[in-house]
């Protein structure tokens, strides 16, 4: 009886790649990047309140220059007139993101955002706690590492 060869795992990233791309093209982003970077690219303040639907490009015209593309974004409502007088900084972080002068206007689209939930802020351990883990650490000579140490034992207890 043979033996069964060695299994390959591939991530989950390299097998949905193309089934993700294709929804993108889709939607006129040549690279999904501009979506999932959306926070990086424009600001954590615009990305709070805007995120791009889609690039819509005009139809090209022999023999001319390809005409910039349109950058949709889905804004919050009250803040959609906020985000159209910053216009300018997204399409200049959106633009230097692509490397050149892609997107030449902005569109928005008033609805609620696709919300993510934030991850939960970790409260800080309590001073007794630490100070009980810390009883402990006497065998850790530097003083910062203890300290370390003693707050990561204490959360971990809260846990």
């Amino acid at each position: 009886m043979s033996k069964p060869g060695p299994i390959s795992a591939k991530p989950l990233s390299v097998l949905l790649s193309d089934v993700f791309s294709d929804a993108y093209a889709r939607q006129g982003f040549a690279a999904r990047e501009l979506v999932t970077r959306w926070a990086e690219i424009a600001g954590p303040e615009i990305a709070a309140h805007a995120e791009p639907l889609k690039i819509q490009w005009p139809r090209p015209v022999e023999g001319q220059n390809q005409e910039p593309a349109t950058l949709v974004l889905r804004v919050d409502g009250p803040m959609a007139l906020e985000i159209q007088h910053g216009s300018d900084v997204i399409l200049q972080r959106v633009n230097r993101f692509f490397g050149w002068n892609a997107v030449g206007r902005l569109a928005l689209r008033q609805a609620p955002l696709a919300r993510r939930k934030a991850p939960k802020a970790s409260l800080a351990p309590d001073a007794a706690a630490v100070a009980e883990v810390a009883k402990s650490l006497s065998a850790v000579e530097d003083e910062d590492l203890r300290a370390a140490l003693a707050r990561l034992g204490a959360l971990i207890k809260r846990n």
